[in-house]
């Protein structure tokens, strides 16, 4: 096979003279200033919460329950909950130890730490 021969053209010569023309930029769009919202509770956040105001150990069940019902926190459609919750609880246990603010006091039932 044959390679095909190809020219180069050059560029006119007034091309290399013009200097590049400069962006233009665009005015930085702000939002408007609104109220500040009430920032919306996690599941572990409430829980403690609720854990707080209950003062005793509670399964994750009830826990679940008890936030719906001051409306802290409900499920946005999830099928369980509370077996959600349950994990994230112990994930927090493990990770932080004892600086964690739960503390599991016997099975299925979790109390705010000291």
């Amino acid at each position: 096979m044959s390679k095909k021969k190809t020219t180069k053209t050059q560029a006119p010569a007034d091309a290399a003279n013009k200097a590049p023309k400069p962006k233009a930029t665009k005015p930085i769009k702000t939002k408007p200033e609104a109220p500040a919202k009430a920032k919306k509770l996690s599941a572990i956040d409430a829980a403690a919460k609720v854990l707080g105001e209950n003062g005793q150990a509670m399964n994750c069940k009830e826990m679940i329950e008890a936030m719906g019902a001051k409306g802290y926190w409900t499920s946005p459609g999830g099928k369980t909950p509370d077996a959600t919750l349950y994990s994230a609880i112990l994930r927090e246990i493990q990770k932080k130890g004892k600086e964690s603010r739960f503390t599991k006091t016997e099975r299925g039932k979790f109390a705010l730490a000291n």
